[in-house]
């Protein structure tokens, strides 16, 4: 209570505490103001709401929304076939929904497993089609916002146990274990993401047999999982290390095994006490989802360019575009943002 009471006192004096700092609040004040005037003119008072080309041309200091109401269904599903479009909405939803529900502490039981396999095989089914009369679409011409959400919440799924495995036999007492776990994760973290991609779609066929490649889309899922694991497994290792080791040794000398002591006594722990960094990377993965561009998969800013860049008509406002684009992905991440606020408070490790 006493740290909530000083709050608007501190900020008084950080604000106000001086002639000097009087001086800067009112220059910053003064340009936020001008800065957000503009932009609301921009934005709002003389802007184009409608899907009307001319309007918007005419317009000279005036942001074009029509460009999103003319164009937000290949922005946010690429390429898919446009009669099919309500399948990857449903595809989103579904994957979507058991997130959220995943991310709440107490739906964490057995039943959880199951449940992302039939969510998974409910997306997989409803993108690529095939069964239940669905047309087959070929991952191709998957994109979008079910691409971008699709890479990140199934490459966190499956680099999450690795990731523990890492992290663990990087801290065994194993020698083996331990320099091969502390290799690979040196070795991954020491080459970029966009690099990892380009080896997993046109080096990594070189080693397939001959005649049976796997689709492009789970090689490029594949190195999301292979690179995102190594990131995870040090943010995991920093939360054992941080686990006193005393904790450890009682539970040993009462009788508890290794794997019981690591599972039920030290991962909780120390999954907690790193929930920001975890959240720190998961957003991070959100956002490289966008590298994939560069191997010809269009996810949402690569829909963007799909979308804009053979219309003539529309590919002048790129601008506007862009700013949807960015505005679907700040409202992804300050999401995850909050809900890593609410865990932590929820699980008594916020500092807050």
């Amino acid at each position: 209570m006493r740290n909530v009471a000083q709050g608007p006192i501190a900020w008084r004096s950080e604000l106000w505490g001086s002639p000097l700092r009087a001086l800067a609040t009112v220059l910053l004040l003064g340009l936020l103001a001008w800065a957000g005037f503009h932009a609301f003119e921009w934005g709002v008072v003389h802007a184009v709401f409608r899907p009307d080309a001319d309007a918007c041309r005419a317009v000279q200091h005036g942001a074009c929304w029509g460009v999103v109401a003319e164009k937000w269904r290949p922005m946010l599903f690429g390429r898919f076939p446009y009669e099919e479009q309500w399948r990857p909405a449903i595809a989103v939803v579904v994957l979507s929904a058991v997130t959220v529900l995943s991310a709440w502490p107490r739906s964490w039981h057995w039943w959880l497993a199951p449940l992302w396999g039939v969510a998974l095989l409910l997306f997989v089914g409803l993108m690529r089609g095939g069964v239940a009369g669905l047309s087959v679409v070929p991952t191709s011409r998957w994109g979008g916002l079910p691409l971008t959400i699709g890479l990140a919440v199934v490459g966190l799924a499956l680099a999450f146990p690795l990731a523990l495995l890492l992290a663990m036999g990087r801290r065994s007492e194993w020698p083996v274990v331990r320099t091969l776990s502390a290799s690979y994760i040196e070795l991954v973290r020491g080459v970029p993401l966009i690099s990892v991609l380009f080896m997993a779609s046109f080096l990594l066929p070189l080693l397939w047999p001959a005649g049976w490649q796997p689709d492009v889309l789970v090689r490029v899922l594949m190195g999301l999982t292979l690179f995102v694991a190594a990131y995870l497994a040090e943010i995991i290792r920093g939360g054992l290390q941080a686990v006193p080791r005393g904790q450890t040794e009682v539970a040993m000398a009462l009788g508890f095994g290794r794997w019981p002591v690591q599972r039920d006594i030290v991962l909780p722990q120390a999954l907690r006490l790193v929930v920001p960094a975890l959240t720190n990377s998961v957003v991070g993965t959100l956002k490289d989802t966008s590298l994939v561009t560069v191997v010809g998969l269009f996810e949402l800013t690569g829909a963007l360019g799909l979308a804009l860049g053979g219309d003539p008509v529309w590919r002048p406002f790129y601008l506007e575009g862009y700013l949807f684009v960015a505005a679907v992905y700040w409202l992804l991440c300050f999401g995850l943002s909050r809900y890593s606020v609410w865990l932590e408070r929820r699980l008594g490790t916020s500092s807050a």
